[in-house]
């Protein structure tokens, strides 16, 4: 959705501050561009919204007259975004468009989006005996706290790759976990 890839263009731009060597051309492009083809994913016309949506991007940037020096490292940053693929980003682009979209998975607004999205697909906000799978799967058979501990707990502070990211981080991922921490001891009847 395009309020996500607002998020994470206004992420990028904060990590960015004070950083040389940064070519905010190619941070601007990449985080606009990073979900394009999240929608092909989502209805199955692609496998990897990454690998598809560099394609698409090379193809606006090319139109667009988009310098031409930049769009492969534009496309690369996209291509290598997805934190649940476990893909190190090659540029210090890619690195600030990895931490912006990693910095929208923690916080009040995933925790909205996790609730949210379990009860379009009709999951169960708790049930303690359905423990969180090791890693994390799409599986149907999970709930909205299970969500929590097979992703999105998993993506600590020291995991960013930058500095900037990695301080940012530190507060929503308190607030995410903390959150979890209360509910579980209100759902078991201890507040």
């Amino acid at each position: 959705a395009f309020d996500h890839t607002n998020r994470v263009y206004h992420n990028a731009l904060r990590i960015s501050e004070g950083m040389e060597d940064v070519d905010m051309d190619i941070v601007k492009a990449s985080t606009l561009l990073h979900d394009i083809a999240r929608m092909k994913e989502d209805e199955k016309l692609c496998d990897n919204h990454a690998t598809e949506g560099a394609k698409m991007a090379r193809e606006i940037l090319e139109k667009g007259n988009f310098p031409g020096d930049k769009i492969d490292v534009v496309c690369k940053a996209i291509e290598q975004h997805r934190y649940s693929k476990g893909l190190v980003a090659e540029s210090i682009e890619g690195k600030i468009l990895q931490d912006a979209d990693r910095l929208d998975a923690i916080g009040a607004i995933t925790i909205a989006r996790i609730f949210d999205r379990g009860g379009v697909k009709q999951r169960p906000i708790h049930n303690p005996s359905i423990p969180p799978e090791e890693d994390y799967s799409k599986s149907k058979d999970t709930t909205a706290i299970n969500h929590f501990y097979e992703k999105i707990l998993k993506i600590t502070p020291d995991r960013f790759n930058t500095p900037k990211a990695q301080e940012l981080a530190k507060d929503k991922y308190t607030f995410t976990k903390e959150f979890v921490e209360r509910f579980e001891k209100e759902w078991n009847g201890e507040l």
